[in-house]
């Protein structure tokens, strides 16, 4: 009976401990609704709720329809043009989805408040490039399948021009 109940408990050990190896982490979550989210927009020809290349437009239409008030930057000097926003869900939580531009590349960005300051990252995940930041409260992940370097630029711009809350 012992040599079972060994047998059991060891099993039961290793059945654990290889679902929280197999458990995604937040961040590898988050990465893959927002990747989810990016391709469903643009499958469906839905990339935004409300079109405007004016942030006068597109940051009251968000902010009237969440708990905060999401920066909007214009970068269109630099060749990323804002076309527009859109409300989605990341993790059962609202979130503000800017939609840029830059010539027939779509750019997502991803924007909610955070807490906590998060260290900054690149990934590439089924062919599409994602960056992550966090800056003045706010967590920004960017979806597109513009070349690294571009997503790269329009990164530093963003998070240069974004304001304080």
């Amino acid at each position: 009976m012992r040599p079972a109940a060994s047998f059991a408990a060891v099993a039961l050990v290793t059945w654990v401990v290889a679902l929280g190896t197999m458990r995604l982490g937040e961040d590898e979550h988050i990465t893959h609704e927002v990747l989810a989210s990016h391709v469903r927009s643009v499958l469906a020809s839905r990339s935004y709720d409300v079109a405007s290349s004016d942030q006068h437009t597109v940051k009251p239409w968000l902010s009237a329809r969440l708990a905060f008030s999401p920066p909007v930057a214009d970068l269109s000097a630099s060749g990323f043009e804002l076309i527009g926003g859109r409300l989605d869900y990341i993790g059962a939580q609202p979130v503000a989805v800017l939609v840029y531009k830059r010539r027939a590349h779509l750019i997502d960005v991803f924007v909610w408040p955070i807490e906590a300051q998060k260290t900054g990252q690149t990934l590439v995940h089924d062919g599409f490039n994602i960056e992550h930041f966090a800056k003045n409260g706010m967590d920004y992940w960017l979806v597109s399948d513009l070349s690294r370097n571009e997503l790269d630029d329009f990164a530093r711009l963003l998070a240069e021009q974004s304001a304080a809350p």
